[in-house]
């Protein structure tokens, strides 16, 4: 996450274009990271989601949001697990096998805890993300 969103000058490309990005090419001995997806084409969009909880207080479960293409793919990825509150901001940054110029909805779940209150509510005040691409 230190490198997020990309730099203005965009995100330094490996093999044929990296030629654009002469600054990086001078540094020595540089580590270099890739995420990848486990299926085929293997392509992850690094995104950073916060979500700020409403309802009760506080209370146990787990949070996700299913990420919807336009071609009927889904992808659920978890926030948040344990103990859940109103009062803070769930951060996390997901790299997401979805291409976010093909995503058509983000479904956010709540799963309550067995023994959390039968009657107990929470849902999402807001949900934002960040693309990584293109710094939206």
């Amino acid at each position: 996450g230190d490198c997020f969103p990309c730099p203005e000058e965009g995100c330094p490309m490996m093999g044929h274009y990296a030629d654009r990005f002469p600054a990086k090419l001078k540094r020595v001995n540089q580590k270099y990271f890739l995420n990848t997806a486990a299926d085929p084409p293997f392509a992850t969009w690094r995104q950073k989601v916060f979500i700020k909880l409403s309802g009760v207080k506080k209370m146990r479960g787990d949070i996700n949001l299913v990420f919807h293409d336009t071609e009927g793919n889904t992808k659920e990825y978890e926030i948040a697990s344990g103990v859940l509150s109103q009062d803070e901001v769930y951060t996390k940054y997901l790299d997401v096998e979805i291409n976010p110029r093909n995503t058509k909805k983000i479904e956010f779940l709540w799963n309550k805890a067995i023994f959390t209150l039968l009657w107990a509510r929470l849902g999402a005040e807001t949900v934002n993300i960040i693309h990584g691409e293109d710094g939206r």
